[in-house]
């Protein structure tokens, strides 16, 4: 870890602070390529009324905008606490190369903010989670894979 890496990671854990004065949550994240600040974001769910607005979500939207790309490759991110299930899965799919967090997952907890529950639902068959799943329509539905697997006009990612 550098001296850079630190700064970066105290400005979140700034941000993050400065969230709670404005009434938000106590998260903030920052996405850095190649030395340079692309985006920086707080918790905003009680604000915009979004339960996907977490700081790691805010600033991925941002540095997809600023660099005009849903690939975040060569890109860190450095965020005020370790990811929850949904930002770690938006990491993964926006190709983020390292994440650097301050606080863990059970120190969230202990403030009230407990995802633990996610990870055990995910374990867990889908007739046996607490929100019920029903398939409906796989074959018609299907039909819109098949048409994107032939396509010659699809960007992968």
């Amino acid at each position: 870890m550098e001296n850079k890496d630190k700064k970066y990671m105290l400005d979140a854990i700034r941000l993050s602070s400065e969230n709670i004065d404005s009434g938000g949550g106590p998260f903030a994240a920052i996405i850095v390529k190649d030395g340079k600040i692309i985006s920086a974001a707080t918790n905003s769910v009680t604000a915009d009324n979004d339960p996907t607005a977490h700081a790691e979500i805010n600033a991925i939207r941002k540095a997809c905008k600023a660099l005009n790309s849903f690939d975040l490759s060569g890109c860190v991110i450095y965020t005020s606490c370790e990811p929850c299930p949904m930002c770690l899965g938006a990491i993964y799919w926006a190709h983020i190369d390292k994440v650097f967090y301050g606080n863990t997952k059970d120190d969230a907890r202990k403030i009230g903010f407990d995802d633990s529950f996610i990870y055990k639902e995910m374990e867990l068959p889908l007739k046996k989670r607490k929100i019920e799943f029903e398939q409906l329509l796989h074959d018609e539905a299907f039909k819109a894979f098949i048409k994107w697997h032939k396509s010659d006009n699809k960007t992968e990612y």
